[in-house]
């Protein structure tokens, strides 16, 4: 089993802040500062450390907390590289706390902590930190945003798509772009071309949280953008409606050009080992014939309804592949699924149903027991 993520934020992170500080501030207390940030610390997790430390910091800089923001802007360190180009890690971490004291104390300092999310985000993103802004002063904040799609840092500019999702992944919901998304859309037109990667799929990470509550607008908004698209868009048009293709939104898959009512059939399905086992996994394999006079593209999803600890089921959707068929051709596909104890998904004992669903349609059904425990192949 993997470490627990707090474990690499460990002392040497306050520690490390502490240097950073007193160097650009050699009135610092750094010894009254640790003792204050590493009370308690061990019992926390990630996120919560940070937290400590941001508080910490608070108790410890100047009272003044547009000068208090200043030292710290004035302790980082050089920005990251191409993000197209790096890889992921820990190290970025440490500015963590700089999100949150700035997203905490200054509030009442609009441009001091502008100037700062758009320094700390080309260190470790503000995505966290912006949505406060949003929240209390939005027009003033869209102004920023909009400025910042021309940045020449795509740290900068994807922090404009990122921290403007409506339903950005363990951040509280911006309530009124759920409701209304229209202040949001210019600026994904405008970062819709991005030369990064980096940034268009965070355009497509918007659009997706947009589709949950306005499929019908992301719908129409990809068939328009769609229209003379180069392949980057594209890429991003796609990404932006996985939920509603798992979902076989039929103006999603129009806008792809997938017939949902097409000539497309499933045919030689097959689940095995039945019965499986909690720890083991599903092979599923599936027959798609175009049974067509004409070609036709095929969009295949494996939808899986899970037992759940009290005897229902819910379903989760998964991708199998795009397939381009000419007249009476056939796709033999195949799709593993793990049955093993996941953090996002825990399995239980009971007949399990398996879907095959092409183009938005069912096509094919099967049914599987799923028994408590690894057989002994499985161990092995």
């Amino acid at each position: 089993m993997a470490a627990p993520l707090k474990d690499s934020y460990g002392p040497e992170v306050p520690e490390r802040i502490a240097g950073m500080v007193r160097r650009v501030h050699p009135a610092f207390p750094v010894e009254a500062f640790l003792r204050d940030a590493l009370d308690g610390y061990d019992a926390l997790e990630l996120t919560p450390r940070a937290r400590h430390i941001a508080a910490a910091l608070a108790r410890h800089l100047p009272a003044d907390e547009e000068r208090a923001i200043g030292i710290l802007v004035a302790s980082l360190g050089p920005p990251r590289g191409d993000p197209d180009a790096e890889g992921g890690g820990m190290e970025a971490f440490v500015y963590l706390p700089h999100v949150f004291y700035v997203a905490e104390h200054g509030l009442g300092h609009f441009d001091a902590s502008m100037d700062a999310q758009h320094a700390i985000t080309q260190r470790f993103t503000c995505e966290f930190g912006i949505r406060p802004f949003i929240e209390r002063e939005p027009e003033r904040t869209l102004a920023v945003l909009r400025g910042w799609t021309r940045d020449p840092s795509p740290h900068v500019r994807r922090l404009v798509s990122e921290g403007t999702r409506p339903r950005l992944p363990w951040a509280p919901r911006l309530r009124a772009f759920v409701a209304d998304p229209a202040p949001v859309l210019p600026l994904l037109e405008a970062l819709r071309d991005d030369p990064s990667e980096y940034v268009r799929r965070s355009v497509a990470n918007n659009l997706n949280d947009i589709s949950k509550d306005h499929p019908g607008l992301v719908g129409d908004l990809a068939t328009r953008w769609l229209g003379d698209a180069p392949p980057e868009r594209r890429r991003l048009v796609r990404h932006a409606l996985r939920t509603l293709l798992k979902a076989g939104d039929p103006a999603a898959l129009a806008a792809l050009g997938l017939d949902g009512a097409g000539p497309l059939a499933v045919r030689a399905l097959s689940v095995e080992p039945s019965p499986a086992r909690i720890g083991g996994r599903l092979v599923v394999a599936m027959q798609v014939v175009n049974e067509g006079a004409a070609p036709a593209r095929a969009l295949v999803h494996l939808r899986v309804h899970f037992v759940g600890a009290r005897g229902g089921t819910s379903p989760r959707v998964f991708v199998v592949r795009e397939a381009a068929l000419a007249p009476g051709e056939r796709a033999d596909l195949r799709k593993a699924i793990s049955l093993r104890q996941h953090s996002t998904r825990t399995h239980h004992p009971g007949q399990h149903r398996v879907e095959v669903v092409v183009n938005g349609r069912k096509g094919a059904e099967a049914t599987v027991e799923v028994l408590q425990g690894p057989s002994s192949a499985d161990a092995t």
